[in-house]
């Protein structure tokens, strides 16, 4: 019995196919990134509250994020270039990524509960410009998987 595969599928199968070797690792820390802090943004701002294991979320996001673009700035040496707008939006969201982080660290440890608990308005906010050059970059890798 053969399995319907759809174009999704496909799509998947030819990135992962088509992805250079030296691009895996970074895509997966990338990811890593992601979850930590798409988690660490909406569950502070679910629970309205600024906690611990959500600054820790947000320094884990900063840790992966920062070590996958070391990883992917080693492609330059081979030839593999991100373009302009996906360095300086990349490095725009880095930048606010780690005022985020610095900044909730400091609501967290000396910050009054009324900070603490308005803290998230700018959170969505900077997830929402970090969201930028991550999926760019996720779509620039699939474009670049899927067309071999």
């Amino acid at each position: 019995m053969k399995a319907n595969v759809g174009p999704v599928d496909r799509l998947v199968r030819a990135t992962i196919v088509h992805m250079p070797r030296q691009l895996i690792l970074p895509a997966v820390v990338m990811s890593l990134a992601f979850v930590s802090y798409t988690t660490g943004v909406w569950s502070e701002r679910v629970q309205r509250d600024l906690r611990g294991w959500h600054v820790a979320l947000f320094w884990l996001g900063l840790a992966c994020d920062g070590y996958a673009t070391s990883l992917m700035g080693r492609l330059a040496a081979v030839g593999e270039t991100a373009g302009a707008a996906h360095t300086i939006t990349g490095v725009a969201a880095f930048g606010l990524m780690a005022v985020h982080a610095v900044w909730a660290t400091s609501v967290f440890a000396l910050g009054s509960r009324e900070a603490r608990r308005d803290f998230h308005r700018y959170s969505i906010i900077i997830w929402l410009v970090w969201l930028v050059p991550y999926l760019g970059g996720m779509a620039a890798g699939i474009a670049r998987g899927a067309s071999g």
